[in-house]
């Protein structure tokens, strides 16, 4: 990367303050970052870091003052830093291309324009993959199964069988879709597999990241809205609903038939029950356990997980019990109340 903090400005919807002529050829933190650098401020809590920083040029929302530090000013600094990455990203990652040798694709398997195909990647019959797409190696399509344009899929992936994914997805290593539900029924003194015939879809601009799972449906589908992204090690079951653009924080399951609306945050190690509806806009606070239905915009905490207010209340009153039980045992031996 080699821009000018104009060029910055125009890329990523900015205002220049300061000088705009200065070359910029990389980005860092405002700790580590050089003169040829960019950094960016967004939590406030690092802003002391400004009077140290050797960056070259910063994001920073309209109230940081900068000095005669250049400048891009934008309202979203993480957001144009983000933009800004995406260019290093691209000039600084290299991505496989073409199809290896050691590839295996079925002759019914249709391959688009541009795809790349990894070594011991295995391509069922009737799979197809879109145009530009990337298959890192040991990735697994199964039978009938789609990836659409322009995503990513990386080393370790499997497809099962049936499962669609939409464009521009991109699903880290370890990821697998369409795996079986965890259906049981009990009769005979035994446990009898129930036969998982469903599917999963993922729509447009989904990631999903390293070893996280997302089972089908016992029937139907099994659905992850567009724009979702979906951290580390999360466990989606059988027949249950994503909305669009929902953030769904590590280690966090969510139960069968579950559906979860559009614009929701369930934070790190959330469990949420099943056959619940979780209403857009809701945000669940980490390690909470949702056992009953939440209107939209909730904002819950605890286990069971009740409006976060209630339960902060709670948990201070909690602190409180070790004095209070002084207190109750020497009202106790001044009243004469016994041991």
């Amino acid at each position: 990367m080699r821009l000018t903090v104009s060029e910055i400005a125009s890329l990523v919807g900015g205002t220049v303050r300061g000088d705009g002529a200065v070359v910029i050829e990389g980005a860092a933190g405002l700790g580590e970052a050089t003169p040829r650098d960019l950094s960016f401020l967004a939590n406030p809590k690092y802003k002391f870091q400004l009077e140290t920083t050797r960056a070259g040029a910063l994001l920073v929302p309209p109230e940081v003052e900068t000095g005669k530090r250049p400048a891009v000013v934008v309202k979203n600094p993480t957001d144009a830093w983000a933009a800004v990455l995406e260019i290093l990203d691209k000039e600084r990652t290299r991505r496989p291309a073409g199809i290896h040798p050691t590839a295996v694709i079925a002759a019914g398997a249709k391959i688009g324009r541009n795809v790349t195909v990894g070594a011991h990647t295995v391509i069922e019959e009737g799979a197809s993959v879109g145009d530009n797409t990337i298959l890192y190696p040991r990735v697994y399509i199964g039978f009938d199964s789609s990836v659409g344009a322009d995503c990513l899929v990386y080393p370790g992936v499997t497809l099962r069988e049936r499962t669609t994914v939409g464009n521009r997805c991109v699903l880290q290593p370890g990821v697998v879709v369409g795996g079986d539900g965890y259906g049981f029924s009990f009769g005979a003194g035994r446990h009898r597999k129930i036969p998982q015939v469903g599917t999963v879809v993922i729509e447009d601009d989904v990631e999903i990241q390293a070893n996280s799972t997302i089972d089908r449906a016992a029937v139907g589908v099994t659905r992850i809205g567009r724009g979702t992204k979906i951290d580390n090690l999360v466990q989606i079951a059988h027949g249950a609903e994503i909305g669009e653009n929902c953030l769904i924080v590590a280690q966090t399951g969510v139960a069968g038939s579950t559906k979860i609306g559009n614009f929701v945050t369930l934070a790190a190690q959330v469990g949420v029950a099943g056959h619940l509806k979780i209403g857009d806009q809701t945000i669940v606070a980490g390690q909470s356990g949702v056992s009953h239905d939440l209107p939209p915009k909730s904002v819950v905490f605890g286990t069971p997980a009740q409006p976060i207010k209630d339960e902060m209340k709670c948990q201070a009153a909690v602190r409180q019990l070790p004095k209070l039980l002084d207190e109750f045992r020497a009202i106790k031996k001044k009243m004469g109340w016994g041991s």
